[in-house]
């Protein structure tokens, strides 16, 4: 046996992450660039340092107070009549994917998804023992329902994850196919990823209304990208309590610290100044899309707070000439396709400036 004795799916795998490089423009991973107020930020420093006192006790494992907030938050968001009962939480959305993973997946089960989409989605099923099946989306990106109706009853998955905005293409799902996508998997769990939901555009609907008509629905959600706390880590979801107390069997211990429950509910009585950002981004990230357009670049239509251009012969190139001239984006999405996160007017105007240096630069090169 080679030491050390590592799992043989998981020999000669590079750990996820996206590059984390000092550069001036960084719109790569999608967080929020306008920073919490001093005003937020003193709120979150007495709630933690009020919780620094009892730092020598476990904090409350069912984290009742924050359940509570998110379920209100969620009823202003989209959602009515959501309760603590129907939310859970945990360090990122990326641990409430694997624990439902966990919980719903396992040896001789699968989970499906349609790419393209989130990459950590199939090293979420690889980590729980899950079987994992990538069908398609038509070539626009929208979804195809017809070859997910037969993918689901060819492989009958246990969980169906799909974000809506999608990641890398933003385009989020309609109702419709939501709806089409619960009745087929009978008692399987759909898992609907809204990391990006307050970025929507006007009159695009959350899968939060959706709840109450189907109880094998799972709506997700995060603190990380409109609410400027990626660097606090809490994701969160919505469904039948049922669901929810499965999740209590795979969680572990006091798995939310003092802290992070301290943050999140005092980062929630902020809610509408931390979301004070998103109509700026939502008009920013429309602005470059018309102009990447207008460049004559393919551009996904986005409700998300990015956009994913091309096509491009080589992207790598492309990605290589924006890092050059300080602006880090993400080499991501079907081949030919980069996505660019949307930062301030300012971040963008240097993106801009970059990707037009950088072509007519190739283009040079291409020529001589």
């Amino acid at each position: 046996m080679t030491f050390p004795p590592l799992r043989e799916e998981l020999r000669g795998v590079e750990p996820y992450g996206a590059p984390q490089l000092d550069v001036p423009v960084c719109l790569n991973v999608n967080e929020n660039p306008y920073a919490p107020s001093a005003k937020v930020v003193a709120d979150i420093a007495t709630a933690v340092a009020e919780a620094a006192v009892t730092l020598n006790r476990y904090p409350d494992r069912e984290f009742t107070e924050l359940r509570e907030g998110l379920a209100a938050y969620l009823n202003s968001s989209g959602g009515s009549g959501i309760v603590a009962d129907q939310v859970w939480a945990a360090n990122g959305s990326n641990e409430v994917m694997l624990q439902l993973l966990q919980a719903f997946g396992g040896p001789g089960r699968t989970a499906i998804s349609f790419a393209p989409t989130y990459s950590m989605y199939p090293e979420y099923a690889r980590d729980a023992m899950t079987g994992w099946v990538a069908g398609r989306r038509h070539e626009d990106f929208s979804f195809d329902l017809e070859h997910a109706a037969a993918l689901i009853a060819e492989h009958t998955p246990s969980v169906i994850l799909l974000p809506s905005p999608n990641n890398p293409t933003g385009t989020a799902l309609p109702h419709d196919v939501i709806g089409t996508l619960c009745e087929l998997a009978g008692d399987a769990i759909v898992v609907i990823d809204e990391a990006y939901a307050e970025f929507r555009r006007e009159g695009t609907p959350s899968a939060l209304e959706l709840l109450p008509a189907y109880r094998n629905l799972v709506v997700s959600r995060t603190m990380s990208k409109a609410f400027s706390l990626a660097g606090a880590r809490l994701g969160y979801l919505a469904a039948a309590p049922e669901i929810c107390d499965a999740l209590r069997v795979v969680r572990l211990p006091y798995h939310l610290s003092a802290v992070t429950q301290a943050t999140a509910s005092a980062a929630l009585r902020h809610a509408d100044e931390l979301l004070g950002g998103v109509a700026a981004l939502r008009s920013e990230r429309d602005r470059t899309v018309a102009w990447l357009r207008a460049q004559g670049h393919q551009v996904a239509d986005s409700d998300a707070n990015f956009c994913l251009f091309g096509v491009f012969a080589d992207r790598h190139a492309v990605w290589q000439g924006l890092l050059d001239r300080g602006v880090l984006i993400r080499e991501t999405g079907p081949e030919g396709w980069l996505r660019v996160s949307i930062g301030t007017p300012e971040e963008m105007a240097a993106f801009q400036d970059a990707l037009t240096d950088t072509l007519n630069h190739l283009l040079k090169k291409e020529t001589r």
